[in-house]
């Protein structure tokens, strides 16, 4: 087992697309198991404990987001000890595809999730529609899905026109509609800023009695990258893994949002556009209290002389 976790230790990141299949698939049956499941797909096994995380990956997001190139679930393999199931993609296929039906119907005829004791199922936008789509083969399963569409079904979503080429896919069919396909979860979690119209519009057809739905308000596009770069989503998935996410969990550890920087500027350019001075004056003595930051420091001398000209009144100064 040691030195399957040591071989997870390599990078990957230096290799062609190709190269890098082939070691995925190196790795995962030295130590489990990998599937091909056509020209756009495969599924790889690591086996480790009886906690097991389901993520569902691109390859361009394996090879964009992680230093080493590899899943993000190796990082819970290694320092967790969990198993990971990983699927992956070449590029947004929403994982409609009938071998990944087929395959998961072997999973559920050989029961192979009966044999862990906790499971997660993970995502993020097409791949968080499959982590809560498939989740459904693993009934009493958790799941954690960051800004998910719930179908590309134009009678259901027309509104939706950022995907018009899935237009003509399957969403009706097996494992189709994702909000339905959570009726079976313990608990799902579905994370999205409600500033980012479709992504909220998507989220309200989520609501059910088993869903937490947690607000991200203006943290934009690419919540994944941002929970990432808080070094938080690895400890939402830990506790997802070991029976402890809730609602409070969660925002005790969005709070690391406070020290992001992406995050600051983003708020400040909101309170800008929504000509928000005093909010803004608020925010930037804030931050330039706690750390240095050019940019907060410049607008908070722009505000103080506007403030001055008597074009709005400033909030009181906190001793």
């Amino acid at each position: 087992m040691q030195d399957g976790l040591n071989a997870l230790d390599e990078s990957l990141a230096d290799l062609s697309v190709s190269e890098w299949k082939a070691r995925m698939a190196e790795l995962a049956e030295e130590h489990g198991m990998f599937q091909s499941l056509g020209d756009k797909h495969f599924a790889s096994f690591i086996d480790q404990n009886n906690t097991l995380l389901v993520t569902f990956e691109t390859v361009q997001g394996i090879r964009n987001l992680s230093e080493l190139a590899q899943p993000l679930g190796f990082d819970l393999v290694k320092t967790r000890g969990w198993s990971h199931l990983c699927f992956v993609s070449d590029g947004d296929t929403w994982f409609r595809d009938n071998r990944i039906y087929g395959f998961f119907d072997q999973l559920i005829d050989d029961g192979f999730f009966e044999d862990f004791d906790n499971v997660v199922f993970y995502g993020a936008g097409p791949c968080g529609y499959a982590a809560a789509a498939f989740s459904v083969a693993a009934p009493g399963a958790t799941v954690v899905a960051i800004q998910p569409q719930a179908t590309l079904d134009p009678r259901m979503t027309e509104w939706d026109d950022r995907f018009i080429e899935m237009r003509r896919t399957d969403f009706t069919s097996r494992f189709g509609y994702a909000p339905d396909m959570l009726d079976a979860a313990d608990r799902a979690f579905i994370l999205y800023d409600p500033r980012q119209d479709l992504d909220a519009m998507h989220s309200a057809l989520f609501d059910r009695p088993n869903v937490e739905r947690l607000r991200m308000p203006n943290m934009g596009a690419t919540l994944q990258t941002r929970l990432i770069d808080m070094q938080i989503l690895y400890r939402v998935l830990s506790l997802a893994g070991s029976g402890r996410l809730t609602r409070t969990a969660f925002y005790k550890l969005y709070r690391t949002r406070r020290d992001n920087l992406d995050y600051l500027r983003g708020l400040m350019s909101v309170l800008d556009g929504n000509e928000r001075p005093y909010l803004n004056m608020l925010l930037c003595r804030n931050v330039t209290s706690r750390m240095r930051a050019r940019r907060f420091r410049r607008r908070l001398v722009e505000l103080t002389q506007q403030a001055e000209a008597g074009d709005f009144t400033p909030p009181p100064q906190v001793s």
